[in-house]
């Protein structure tokens, strides 16, 4: 999915200077060079670039601000070419727009306007604005000033840093040795440190947790270990080699383990990693080896080099038989056309 989201995103970064990628599967585009332009035809060419280059139905919605787009957006993916422009029919499209279907109005928020007899977008932008903020917040505020036609909401065209990453999963049968949980982990932290390089990111510290089902009978446990780096990095041996050294410190043999997972909680980008004078020239070196194997797994497949850490057979590995086919990423799932 991931991999679709960035073909996507970048197929629409075609058409315009400026736009936020906003999640895997959101963006904000900024028209205002085309304003010149049939916006609703080029809304239309956008999402047939995207369906015949990467084979995804999009909806576009034009609006003069991005809560407006959002509402437009819900519309469009009603209509049978996907593209709705609000521009003008603002008012008659809110009058039918239910409250909690805004874009930054939570359940907590949509009980408190219904109890003040507010139940369409429209209604909420009649509320007075002291009113909105006093109860909502300046959050609330912009919002209500959005869906008047008021941006207040730039575009966001350098993401922010996530400030952590957590890669976990549950086994495909019981774990109770210490041997397959630090496999489990080492796996894990592997997946973690590859995603960090791809994304210019490193961790200040490494945590991992184990713990049994709550939902299953038996003795119950469940604890964290955590390590701090010399300096910031993303280095798989550097996490594989704190997984083993942390690890005993909170595995207990006899219990029935069903979970293990890495956090890393403090991330930087790796550009800005303080130095420190005590790491070692092998340590450097070990980056032009992971780049080395990166760049390998991201031509033949991301498990072609793996370090022996992570185990070959991996019983402990999550049942997948209903994982989606990867087509766009591995060359052995590509689907397979027959020709009579």
């Amino acid at each position: 999915y991931a991999d679709l989201s960035e073909r996507v995103m970048e197929t629409i970064a075609r058409f315009v200077m400026h736009y936020e990628v906003y999640s895997i599967d959101e963006a904000f585009l900024s028209l205002s060079e085309f304003a010149d332009l049939d916006l609703t035809y080029y809304g239309k060419a956008i999402r047939e670039a995207v369906k015949r280059e990467v084979g995804i139905p999009v909806s576009v919605g034009i609006a003069g601000t991005k809560t407006l787009s959002k509402v437009a957006t819900k519309v469009a993916k009603k209509l049978p070419d996907g593209v709705y422009d609000i521009r003008g029919n603002e008012k008659a499209v809110l009058e039918k727009f239910p409250v909690e279907d805004v874009w930054g109005i939570g359940w907590q928020y949509t009980k408190l306007l219904h109890r003040w007899g507010v139940s369409t977008a429209l209604d909420f932008t009649h509320l007075p604005e002291r009113w909105v903020q006093k109860h909502m917040t300046v959050d609330g505020l912009r919002t209500q000033m959005e869906l008047k036609g008021i941006p207040c909401l730039p575009l966001q065209e350098i993401r922010p840093i996530r400030k952590q990453m957590v890669v976990s999963r549950g086994f495909g049968k019981v774990v109770e040795v210490r041997e397959e949980l630090e496999e489990a982990l080492c796996d894990y932290a592997t997946l973690a440190a590859w995603r960090l390089r791809r994304e210019g990111l490193a961790a200040k510290a490494i945590s991992i947790f184990i713990m049994t089902s709550p939902f299953r009978p038996g003795p119950q446990y469940a604890n964290i270990a955590t390590a701090r780096f010399p300096e910031a990095t993303n280095s798989t041996v550097a996490f594989i080699r704190t997984i083993r050294a942390i690890l005993p410190r909170i595995y207990r043999s006899g219990y029935a383990y069903r979970k293990a997972g890495v956090i890393l909680p403090e991330l930087c980008n790796e550009k800005l990693i303080q130095g420190n004078l005590f790491i070692s020239f092998l340590e450097r070196k070990e980056q032009r080896l992971l780049q080395a194997i990166d760049k390998i797994n991201d031509r033949w497949g991301r498990e072609v080099v793996h370090f022996g850490a992570v185990g070959l057979a991996q019983p402990w590995a999550m049942r997948r038989e209903r994982l989606s086919p990867c087509f766009t990423t591995n060359w052995g799932e590509l689907p397979v056309a027959y020709v009579s």
